[in-house]
């Protein structure tokens, strides 16, 4: 029977990953040693992996980076998710960027029926094919190794073929001045199918407000909605306000 610190440990490797055992022991409030002591009995039970002073659970070491992006702030995401898939009917056309939320809204909307969905994310597609008579196309071009996400020229080709009813895109960071991201690609991709919706949604945790990325998505004049799981700080809050978006907190 596993201790109590036993499944403390593997709650807290489950939600941040790889640990070090100096975190460890701090999070559970107890020494280095009983730390390493209790973290043996796992080890020697394959449920976890011990690398250069650090631990993980077995499954997630070596994961790809967005795997371990999934599990970042994942309650947060999975109630934005769940609150865009409510607004989405059964038989609707909805377009997908690729990202770690709009992948928590594919997972919420397997119980629609007969949607379209258009999305460069290998990760959306496999969710959403073949569920409940959906038809599902896959933007084409170089999928990239961490997201499964194709881009280029092909991909951007292909989703300016359709028109939809609603749009959604993650953002990488949100300031007053509007949507961000890091990747250009990413950020090209995003502002194109926004541009094939007629409901245009940005889905974001409280994490990205305030950042500032390297590339502009687009103004929040260019978005119907935004949808989070906190207020925005009061700038944002204006700004979204004053090009006539709303907001939704979850």
């Amino acid at each position: 029977m596993l201790s109590k610190r036993h499944a403390a440990i593997l709650k807290l490797l489950e939600a941040n990953g790889m640990m070090p055992l100096s975190a460890l022991a701090r999070a559970l409030d107890v020494s280095h040693e009983t730390v390493r002591r209790d973290v043996r009995p796992l080890e020697e039970a394959g449920q976890v992996l011990r690398i250069h002073g650090a631990v993980g659970l077995a499954g997630q070491v070596g994961e790809a980076p967005f795997q371990k992006r999934m599990r970042e702030n994942a309650d947060a995401k999975r109630r934005i998710a769940r609150a865009v898939a409510a607004t989405i009917r059964d038989g609707e056309a909805v377009m997908l960027d690729t990202g770690t939320t709009t992948s928590f809204l594919a997972r919420e909307l397997v119980h629609h029926r007969k949607l379209t969905v258009i999305t460069n994310s290998s990760d959306i597609a496999r969710t959403l094919a073949t569920q409940n008579g959906n038809r599902v196309y896959m933007a084409g071009g170089e999928l990239r190794p961490d997201s499964g996400a194709a881009f280029g020229t092909s991909a951007l080709e292909f989703v300016q073929q359709f028109s939809v009813a609603h749009s959604v895109i993650s953002a990488g960071a949100v300031d007053a001045s509007g949507v961000m991201d890091f990747d250009l690609e990413e950020a090209v991709f995003a502002r194109t199918i926004l541009e094939r919706g007629e409901r245009r949604v940005v889905v974001t945790d409280h994490t990205k407000f305030g950042r500032r990325g390297l590339i502009a998505v687009c103004p929040f004049a260019a978005i119907t909605d935004l949808v989070t799981d906190a207020a925005p700080p009061a700038d944002i809050a204006e700004a979204l306000a004053a090009a006539g978006a709303n907001l939704s907190v979850t």
